[in-house]
């Protein structure tokens, strides 16, 4: 199942010729840089300390408010406290109960959100009054209850369960824990465990401590008038008590004396997910803040970067590569990532390092410069077309004590840069010889390359992590009993599955599936026959969104009104694929060896290079297939789950499913399925 949704942006620019005559042997000068002149927000300030900015728009007769509490990062002895106290913030307050609110909030056509340390509220400029004071009564009077609390933690606890399933999840929080330390705010993450140890009386602590108006900002944009929001501001607000929570002693951070991998094991992994990264000291306000964005934009900041251009356009690895180079007041860090099929891991890593060094090596091209520089002018255009970047640009300055022209001399800076500068801060933030390399995939197909991995020509040490970031030994390499075999392995499936007999008198199974994508139901309906026939439709509120069809020897995809062809690879597939009980035949099917599927042994079958099937080792029944795919000059591993198998007139069907498809996976639920009946000849032609 694949769903292609293809958006194509057109730009028209319009230039007149240039009537004077002009010198064309010579490349015009650029110009120099457009002197930004920005307006300036309305500022009072709370005698609790709230500092509150105002931004006049009378274009349109909306309003927004976004407060803001700036405090300094906190660890927390509860890692997972905060997106609780977040999740609880507007579930009632001392005043209103939880319906009310969210129902006035609904018929006023209005919007608040709340969060552990923040509120924000739009509405009509009409109702603004009201919506604001909504905000107030939810972000200073909240009702925490214990029912709420509960039901809160139990969705947070199950999302977690879900997110140690997801690798570019697991990546990233152990990069981060890697980088910062856990006991660092930018490095301690939520768990399960730590989730349950959360109390109401910690949420409430956590509130009262560091929800306080004396680091706290409150912007307003929109059709408002100044004078009109202070009186607002003061009605609100102004009972909101003075105070600040007491400053942490932030950890020191330091990088790693010498590069290494660190490689978390992921045995269910069908691609791995990289980030190279190390810690930096760089803020907004530094000289080298201008040099650094363009240098990161030509390294992995635009789809014509460095490393996108090799990793995703020249080798074919990825869907996109790309870095980040953060500017923070209190610890930042240097990363480069991408997401790349389990076979190619090592090699990816190469490369990714090679564009590092060529940046710190090699002069930036001057048109790559130019066209650098340029993405940055456009962009900064575009966004001051917006009422609240005024606001959101006086509150940068504030927060992150720059000058107070920063702004209106941003694009001169930018167009300062020089390739010289590029190369200085390249070397000076991109610590090639300091660096971790976190990568999280299925370590017995990728470790033994990784460990083959050179800098400077001697091999990177790799050290192995569990997905809470804690160094572990590395993974044991399961064995393979001798007498276990490719036959032996299909036969259990099928006495797990009923038996021989009983799976011999299925000749066709019609299955219905539902699944739920951004709140629609998503519905599959798959017919396949014993002599590899399938019709394949999957459809959203009735509409067909993509149809198969394989009648044993050719088959072909309809999506978006074009009816494709099967590839040599699809037909090859399919003939697997479409058979229910293909493992009623060994043909040329092979052994490979026993893998971790969701936390089982499973044998690991390959009916061809591109299509593998994972059989539990104690059950005998199917646990996962996965597809190697070729498509759009990228090769990706689609995996497919099964799970919760029932029995169905005596042989048993997965009723549970999940199908990867790029980076959103989709659970189905087997509402029905028909043996031998619901199929004509019809269903298998054109």
């Amino acid at each position: 199942m694949k769903f292609n949704i293809l958006t194509l942006f057109i730009a028209c620019f319009l230039s007149t010729a240039a009537i004077a005559q002009v010198d064309r042997s010579k490349q015009p000068e650029p110009g120099p840089a457009p002197k930004i002149n920005l307006g300036q927000p309305d500022e009072f300030t709370l005698d609790n300390g709230l500092k509150v900015l105002v931004v006049e728009n009378h274009k349109l007769p909306r309003v927004s408010a976004s407060l803001i509490i700036d405090n300094k990062p906190h660890a927390e002895e509860k890692p997972a406290t905060s997106s609780l106290v977040s999740a609880l913030m507007g579930t009632g307050t001392e005043n209103i109960s939880k319906d009310e609110y969210n129902e006035e909030i609904d018929f006023l056509g209005a919007n608040i959100n709340l969060g552990a340390e923040s509120a924000y509220a739009a509405s009509l400029s009409k109702f603004f009054p009201r919506i604001m004071e909504l905000m107030a009564e939810g972000a200073l009077r909240p009702k925490f209850t214990q029912e709420e609390f509960e039901a809160e933690k139990t969705k947070q606890i199950e999302g977690l369960k879900s997110i140690n399933k997801d690798v570019g999840s697991i990546a990233s929080r152990v990069s981060a824990a890697l980088a910062y330390g856990v006991d660092h705010p930018y490095g301690e993450f939520a768990t399960v465990e730590n989730t349950e140890k959360v109390t109401l009386e910690d949420v409430k602590s956590f509130y009262n401590n560091y929800f306080k108006p004396d680091n706290a900002y409150l912007v307003v944009v929109g059709d408002v008038k100044t004078a009109e929001v202070k009186k607002l501001a003061e009605k609100t607000f102004g009972s909101w008590e003075a105070g600040a929570p007491k400053p942490q002693n932030l950890p020191e951070v330091t990088n790693v004396a010498q590069t290494q991998i660190n490689l978390v094991d992921m045995p269910n992994a069908v691609q791995s997910e990289l980030r190279l990264q190390n810690t930096i000291d760089l803020e907004m306000s530094d000289e080298d803040y201008f040099p650094v964005l363009v240098a990161n934009q030509i390294l992995g900041g635009s789809f014509g970067s460095y490393l996108n251009m090799n990793l995703r356009e020249d080798k074919g690895y990825t869907y996109g590569a790309g870095s980040n180079t953060g500017a923070d007041k209190y610890a930042s860090r240097f990363i480069a990532q991408a997401s790349v099929r389990n076979a190619v891991t090592d090699s990816a890593i190469v490369e990714t390092l090679k564009e590092i060094r060529r940046i710190k090596t090699e002069p930036v091209d001057a048109d790559m410069l130019k066209d650098a520089k340029s993405k940055f002018a456009g962009d900064f255009v575009l966004r001051l077309e917006q009422p609240s970047t005024i606001a959101n640009y006086a509150l940068n300055i504030k927060t992150n004590d720059l000058s107070e022209d920063f702004y209106e001399n941003f694009l001169e800076e930018i167009n300062a840069v020089t390739a010289e500068d590029i190369q200085r801060v390249a070397n000076k933030y991109y610590q090639t010889d300091n660096m971790r390399i976190v990568v999280a995939g299925k370590a017995s197909e990728i470790a033994e390359n990784l460990e083959k991995i050179e800098l400077n020509g001697k091999n990177i040490p790799v050290k192995y992590y569990n997905k809470l970031g804690e160094e572990v030994e590395k993974p044991e390499q399961k064995q393979l009993d001798a007498s276990v075999t490719v036959a032996k392995v299909f036969e259990n499936y099928i006495e797990a599955v009923g038996g021989r007999d009983a799976v011999q008198d299925v000749e066709s199974v019609v299955m219905k599936a539902e699944a739920t994508i951004q709140g629609m139901a998503l519905n599959l309906v798959q017919k396949r026959t014993m002599n590899g026939k399938l019709n394949q439709e999957v459809s959203v509120g009735g509409n067909v969104m993509s149809k198969q069809v394989f009648d044993g020897e050719a088959g072909f995809i309809v999506a978006q009104g074009q009816k494709i062809p099967y590839t040599a690879a699809q037909i090859e597939a399919a003939k697997i694929d479409a058979t229910p009980f293909p493992e009623l035949e060994v043909g040329d099917a092979t052994l490979e060896g026993i893998e971790t599927v969701q936390g089982e042994d499973a044998y690991v079958v390959a009916f061809s290079d591109n299509y593998k099937a994972y059989y539990n080792v104690k059950s005998g029944l199917k646990m996962q297939t996965v597809q190697t795919i070729s498509q759009g000059g990228q090769t990706i591993n689609v995996p497919t789950g099964y799970s919760d198998y029932q029995a169905v007139e005596g042989v048993k069907f997965p009723f549970q499913m999940t199908q990867a498809a790029g980076p959103q996976t989709f659970e189905f639920n087997v509402t029905e399925i028909l043996i031998n009946e619901g199929i004509s000849a019809e269903d298998f032609q054109e």
